[in-house]
């Protein structure tokens, strides 16, 4: 069987080097075919994944308690409705915690902006956060260097800090070097205790780790007029727990501690991080739905000219086929042959749209924020793709070799 299959890929690649211009022309359909059903795989599956990702730091299963609503909440009638609701409060998040039969972690976030200062060196506007204790449990918090802030710390409202990476780099250009300093923020000194890892920029936004400061809330509310700092509250579920069950609990215990009367409206939002992933999930079929269809046009026309190639190998061979078949080669073994043929030129069509791919994924990874990879599975629909092409493109001339008469065909010659 292998040296049936060897002889065939021999003869493939003896068509290919005879006849080097007629069969590039047409395999040259099953190579942008591929290229274009791979390219946008690569891309929008490593887009997707990104995406998930990212969605996952910001906190999966969790619930923000916020003042507006995710995307603005519409025109400037609604925006002076949103900003005249009370901001979300240590203390709400506190009694949240207490009342919640389906919160697995509470935290509490509140962020201002002033300058940083350590000798000489100046970081302007910096945004520092306000935290408390369960943030690093729905909020993925990597430290480098150091550590996270303590128990006690977010108890007493220790004037200490962890410091983002790229803020730790532009103060002390070695980010390690950080722990143990004192810097001024604002007008406070604070200690710095631990330094994030480089985290890189979210393509939806989120935190942005490595340029913020982070002290415990309580702190926070001692330096800063913590009436006006714009805060929200996060609770994360447990994993059986409907996002909906969470929300409808979240606003029950909201609007009672609000003391908000049935007739009142909500003055606070409760929004869900995956709440636009079925749109998402939908972008992305559309897209590669796009592709898919590029690719099926252009994998069509190819298949055109394999199967040109295949009939026309057919007739140069017809003295061989009936050679073959007058010393007992059977239908099944003449079929099976030109079929192989089929499947190894567009196999060979297929590499070099893959061979194309590469390249772009490198050149796409350097333009775009997110890295585009090749997955083993694309690398498997290629294939799949390049065989399945191949057997159709085939089969009409590989019946028509299989069904040839000996004698004539000999005689053909």
């Amino acid at each position: 069987m292998f040296s049936f299959v060897w002889t065939i890929l021999r003869q493939t690649l003896d068509e290919l080097a005879n006849n080097k211009l007629r069969t590039f022309l047409s395999l040259l359909g099953i190579a942008i075919g591929i290229f274009c059903i791979i390219s946008i795989q690569a891309t929008t599956d490593s887009l997707e994944n990104t995406i998930r990702s990212d969605m996952k730091k910001i906190g999966l299963n969790t619930i923000f308690i916020q003042k507006f609503p995710f995307g603005g909440g519409g025109g400037p009638n609604e925006w002076w409705k949103y900003i005249s609701r009370p901001n979300p409060k240590l203390e709400e998040a506190e009694y949240v915690e207490k009342q919640s039969l389906y919160a697995r972690n509470v935290a509490y976030a509140c962020f201002n902006r002033s300058n940083m200062e350590y000798e000489n060196s100046v970081l302007e506007n910096v945004t520092w956060y306000g935290i408390s204790e369960k943030f690093d449990r729905i909020q993925e918090v990597e430290i480098l260097a150091g550590r996270y802030l303590s128990s006690t710390e977010f108890d007493n409202g220790s004037p200490v800090m962890v410091m983002g990476y790229e803020n730790a780099v532009r103060l002390f250009e070695n980010p390690e070097k950080a722990v143990g300093k004192i810097v001024q923020l604002g007008s406070n000194k604070v200690l710095v205790v631990g330094v994030t890892k480089k985290a890189g920029r979210s393509l939806i936004g989120g935190w942005d780790f490595d340029n913020i400061v982070m002290v415990s809330a309580k702190y926070c509310k001692r330096i800063a007029n913590f009436r006006f700092l714009d805060g929200f509250i996060m609770v994360q579920t447990y994993d059986n727990v409907p996002t909906e069950n969470l929300i409808g609990e979240l606003r029950g215990i909201m609007r009672a501690k609000r003391r908000l009367s049935p007739k009142e409206e909500d003055n606070f939002s409760l929004n869900d991080v995956t709440a636009g992933s079925a749109s998402m999930d939908s972008l992305f079929a559309n897209i590669n739905l796009g592709g898919w269809f590029i690719a099926i046009l252009s994998l069509i026309v190819g298949g055109f000219g394999v199967a040109n190639i295949m009939f026309v190998t057919v007739r140069e061979r017809t003295p061989i086929i009936g050679l073959k078949k007058a010393i007992g080669a059977k239908r099944s073994t003449i079929l099976g042959e030109f079929l192989l043929e089929s499947a190894f030129l567009c196999i060979i069509g297929g590499l070099i749209g893959l061979l194309l791919v590469i390249p772009l994924t490198f050149i796409l990874s350097s333009v775009l924020k997110f890295n585009i990879y090749l997955s083993w599975s694309n690398f498997a629909l290629s294939i799949f793709l390049c065989i399945l092409i191949g057997i159709v493109s085939g089969i009409l001339p590989a019946s028509a070799a299989a069904k040839m008469d000996p004698v004539n065909a000999i005689r053909s010659r």
